[in-house]
């Protein structure tokens, strides 16, 4: 099958490839590493070997940012910026084909340091019930129809908090618990960990007074309650996700250049929390007669999480440590034990997934490498170019191909 596609922002390909790239209607990555924001494929299953190239389907210019592309029913959702607008827009999977397009003037700046990193999108949208949620460089949170593109409603805390986003822009990326969406609003200084009805965008519950970190918020359930875990600008923080009532909290404060970016990972009633300079927890909430602490069941400095969130697969976890200007590592859940290292300089960040026995990551270069999920030392069993300039926004995985987004486009790329 041959696809020549043409379009004003289409870049003119022809490739072939099967249709069970396309037998993905079943599909849905809803947001920032997928479902349960653990960056686990459960519809993946490895090829028995993996191909020495991929093949591009589509491309076409959407603009820059951060944001993971969005998956479902056949239809890709991208949050990006062109000139002063972020812009939405819905792509059909199959030819890349626009579906409709909004824009949302965002008159943002980066702040000095910042300048490399452009000016955002760098949260990733979030998609349930036929809604679509982004969150705008300034903090604004706006809910689209996911069918049609109309503005349902938007909410910002521009008025309530003075400089309404971190320093270098909103990276957090909302998430969804039933009917409420949640995000931490606010700038450096003050802010809070919000909740708003996902049908009117009214504010539920507001909790704390804390700053905004670059980190997104997980909700998870521990010892039988169901809570919103948040790294703020100086904790992390447990708290019920029906009141908003605080829970909890372990004190690891952004200080100086140190800032607090990665998503926290959860396995087996454990928060696994790493920071720039420090290191990375094994942290377990305890609930003894209705009172919560936290115990610090171990601590690794030998190597820590900058920008890249890490993911576990089986009972190991897979990051990218800052040290040794970028590392690839593995370290055991239980204990803390650094089980190997990978070499240095090997770049600014790492996205990673989490497939049946493999680690999938994808490097700010433009390089994807694919390892096997083991502790025994680093074992590349596939790498392919993916782009040209850098990436990264965390990448999608489909049946048998992957989205990426780089500086300026979004790709389809096929494993057949």
């Amino acid at each position: 099958m041959k696809l020549f596609l043409q379009g004003p922002r289409l870049v003119l390909l022809a490739v072939g490839f099967s249709c069970s790239l396309l037998s993905a209607s079943d599909v849905v990555w809803p947001g920032f590493l997928g479902p349960k924001r653990d960056g686990w494929v459960s519809h993946f299953q490895p090829p028995a070997a993996w191909p020495k190239s991929l093949s591009k389907v589509w491309q076409i210019e959407v603009g820059t940012g951060y944001g993971s592309p969005l998956v479902d029913n056949n239809r890709v959702y991208q949050h990006a910026r062109q000139g002063v607008d972020e812009v939405l827009r819905c792509v059909d999977l199959a030819t890349g084909k626009e579906i409709w397009k909004q824009t949302h003037a965002v008159p943002f700046k980066a702040s000095s340091g910042g300048e490399r990193h452009g000016n955002g999108p760098k949260s990733t949208p979030i998609l349930a019930d036929g809604r679509i949620f982004t969150m705008s460089s300034l903090g604004d949170i706006s809910a689209w129809d996911a069918e049609t593109g109309e503005l349902l409603w938007r909410s910002g805390y521009g008025k309530r908090f003075s400089q309404n986003h971190p320093n270098w822009g909103v990276s957090t990326s909302p998430v969804i618990d039933g009917d409420h969406v949640v995000a931490h609003f606010g700038n450096d200084d003050e802010g809070a960990l919000i909740a708003l009805d996902v049908k009117t965008g009214e504010e539920v519950w507001s909790q704390g007074n804390d700053g905004a970190a670059y980190s997104s918020p997980l909700v998870v359930e521990i010892h039988g309650v169901r809570q919103i875990v948040d790294w703020n600008h100086r904790a992390l923080v447990g708290v019920d996700s029906r009141s908003g009532e605080a829970l909890w909290e372990f004190p690891l404060p952004q200080f100086t250049s140190n800032q607090n970016m990665p998503t926290p990972t959860f396995h087996n009633g454990r928060i696994l929390l790493g920071g720039e300079n420090r290191g990375i927890y094994g942290l377990e909430p305890e609930l003894h007669e209705g009172k919560w602490a936290v115990k610090e069941r171990w601590f690794q400095k030998d190597v820590a999480l900058d920008m890249s969130t890490a993911v576990i697969n089986g009972d190991l976890l897979f990051g990218f440590s800052h040290y040794k200007a970028g590392q690839l590592f593995c370290l055991d859940t239980e204990t803390g034990e650094v089980l190997w290292r990978g070499p240095g300089r090997t770049g600014a960040n790492v996205a990673f997934l989490s497939i049946p026995d493999h680690v999938i990551a994808l490097f700010d270069g433009g390089r994807l490498q694919v390892i096997k999920a083991t502790g025994k030392g680093l074992e590349e069993v596939a790498s392919y170019r993916v782009a040209d300039s850098e990436t990264w926004a965390p990448p999608v995985l489909l049946g048998t191909g992957l989205l990426i987004k780089d500086q300026q486009s979004l790709t389809l790329w096929s494993f057949e």
